[in-house]
């Protein structure tokens, strides 16, 4: 089972870091995806099936379609010759990725590492009716509150989107 894990993390890590590398963003969104089902693979080690599936049908599913599409709508690769890099963009990108594995070293040197303890072990504790249980107890006023959100969210949509008679759509 480590190294299941120690496989996984490295493919996750090395996937992610071809979707930064990838000079067609076409190919960096199929790593995304590769990252994504690596990532669930993560989950299901957990024991978290449910939060594994939502992964999988949301973001490689879904997110990943409409990111293809918009790629593929606005022709971002077409144009390769007028995307130069100039010396100062990739010093100021050096800059902000040292400073982001810095920033990163120092929020987790003194991380505790949690070791397995196999006597108090609960094989249930990501299952969907452990989750739902959570969900709608401990935090069922922000469960609402995203829910109102959501719904006000697409009822602006629909206004937003709705033509009045007279009125043009350019």
């Amino acid at each position: 089972m480590e190294n299941v894990f120690y496989f996984l993390a490295s493919l996750t890590l090395l996937c992610a870091l071809m979707v930064v590398i990838s000079k067609n963003p076409v190919h960096s969104i199929l790593f995304l995806i590769i990252t994504f089902f690596t990532i669930s693979a993560h989950y299901i080690l957990l024991n978290a099936q449910f939060i594994a599936v939502v992964n999988i049908i949301v973001y490689a599913g879904a997110i990943m379609v409409l990111f293809l599409f918009v790629i593929m709508f606005l022709n971002v690769g077409k144009n390769e010759h007028d995307l130069k890099t100039t010396a100062i963009k990739k010093i100021s990108g050096t800059i902000a990725g040292g400073l982001l594995f810095v920033v990163m070293f120092a929020a987790l040197k003194d991380a505790q590492v949690g070791t397995y303890d196999a006597e108090n072990f609960n094989s249930q504790i990501g299952m969907v009716e452990n989750l739902g249980q959570v969900l709608f107890t401990k935090y069922l006023l922000p469960f609402e509150l995203a829910s109102v959100l959501f719904l006000v969210a697409m009822v602006g949509a629909v206004m937003l989107g709705k033509k009045e008679t007279g009125e043009r759509h350019f």
